[in-house]
C-alpha cells in the first residue's frame, strides 16, 4: 500500500474513490471494476479517501493488498464527501481523474470506449452516461471536439462529477465547497467552462448503484431542507461568477443558473409539498431577478414547468401534482 510520501509513478489516470461505511462487497466491485480495464499497472492510480468509516477496508479487502502498488489509501476523520474529495485532487498524480463513489463501478467495455477518446484525442474532458442496469447498450460513437462553452450553450448538462474523466491541470485552484450538498451542481460547470477540448462519449460507462439509505434518498427533512438551501447558494455564486466572465462564457453559466432554479422550485414543491415553501423560494429568487423563470428554449420540461410556476394558477396545479 502507498503512501504520499512514496509516490514516484506519472499514472495516465487517477481514480479517486470515496468511502464512508461502504459494504466491502461493493467497494471489492468497485475495485475490480478499475483493475480489469486495459490499463497497465503504471498508467493507474487508484486514491481511495475513507472519510471516516467506523471499520477501515484495510482489514478486509483483498484487492488493496493485491494491487498495493496501485493504490494510494488515505483515513481521515469524517469531514464530508467535498473534503474527502478535495484530498484525493491533493494527493492524485494522473494526468486525468475519475471520481468514483464507493458503492457504485464501472463498466468495462463502454468506459474502455472512453479510454479510447483519453488515449488517442488528448481531450480535456471526456463526458459519459450511467445506468443502473447491468448491460449497456452497444456500438459506441461520440461528439466533439468543442469548447465547454459552446457545449454550456447547447445542453442541459448533468452535474455528477462521477460522469467524466478530465484533465487535471484545467483544475487550476477549482476545489469542492466543504460543507455543501450537491457540491457537483457548483463544481461541474465551472470545471466545463475551462475546457478547450470536451468529447460526448454515447456510452453508459458507470453503474450507479440506487440505494435506499444513500444521502441522495434520504427523508430526512434536516437534510432536504439543507439541500434546497444549498442549491440557493450555490445559484447565487454561479450568478455572481457568471456577472464576472466575458460574454460568451456568461450566457453558457445563466443557463445553468437558470436551470438550477428551475429545479430548485420543482424540489421545493417535491419536498414539501407547501405553498408557503414555493413562496419562499419564488423571493428568494426574485431577490436575484431570476423568477419569473425566463423564456428560454432549453427544453420541452424547463418551457412547461417555466409556464407553469410563473403563474398562481399553474403553481397551485403543481403543488397537487408533483409527488
Amino acid at each position: 500500500m502507498q503512501t504520499p510520501q512514496n509516490i514516484s509513478k506519472n499514472p495516465l489516470i487517477s481514480f479517486i474513490i470515496t468511502d464512508y461505511n461502504i459494504p466491502d462487497k461493493m467497494l471489492e466491485e468497485c475495485l475490480q471494476s478499475i483493475f480489469r480495464l486495459s490499463l497497465s499497472p503504471s498508467e493507474i492510480e487508484v486514491v481511495l479517501v475513507d472519510d471516516g468509516s467506523d471499520i477501515s477496508p484495510l482489514t478486509t479487502l483483498e484487492d488493496l493488498t493485491a494491487h498495493k502498488n496501485e493504490v494510494i489509501y488515505i483515513r481521515q476523520k469524517n469531514q464530508g464527501l467535498s473534503v474527502a474529495r478535495n484530498v484525493g485532487l491533493k494527493i492524485a498524480c494522473g494526468k486525468y481523474i475519475q471520481f468514483i463513489d464507493g458503492d457504485d463501478y464501472l463498466l468495462r467495455t463502454p468506459y474502455e470506449h472512453c479510454l479510447d477518446i483519453v488515449r488517442y484525442h488528448n481531450p480535456d474532458i471526456v463526458l459519459f452516461d450511467e445506468t443502473s442496469k447491468e448491460l449497456s447498450e452497444l456500438p459506441f460513437a461520440f461528439e466533439g471536439p468543442v469548447t465547454g462553452t459552446s457545449y454550456l450553450h447547447n445542453h442541459n448538462m448533468k452535474a455528477a462529477t462521477w460522469g467524466y474523466i478530465f484533465k487535471k491541470d484545467i483544475l487550476g485552484g477549482l476545489r469542492f465547497t466543504p460543507n455543501l450538498l450537491h457540491e457537483d451542481e457548483e463544481f461541474t460547470p465551472q470545471l466545463i467552462l475551462r475546457a478547450d477540448k470536451l468529447y460526448k462519449a454515447d456510452a453508459k460507462a458507470y453503474f450507479y448503484r440506487i440505494r435506499k439509505d444513500s444521502l441522495t434518498n434520504t427523508q430526512n427533512p434536516t437534510v432536504k431542507k439543507k439541500r434546497l438551501d444549498d442549491t440557493m447558494l450555490i445559484i447565487a455564486r454561479l450568478q455572481e461568477l457568471a456577472e464576472r466572465l466575458p460574454s460568451s462564457e456568461r450566457i453558457a453559466l445563466e443557463r445553468r443558473v437558470h436551470q438550477l432554479s428551475m429545479d430548485l422550485l420543482y424540489n421545493t414543491i417535491r419536498n414539501t409539498h407547501s405553498a408557503s415553501q414555493l413562496e419562499h423560494a419564488i423571493a428568494k429568487l426574485q431577490e436575484r431577478d431570476l423568477f419569473p423563470l425566463p423564456d428560454k428554449k432549453y427544453s420541452k420540461k424547463y418551457n412547461t414547468f417555466r409556464k407553469m410556476v410563473n403563474s398562481r394558477v399553474g403553481r397551485r396545479l403543481l403543488l397537487i401534482g408533483i409527488r
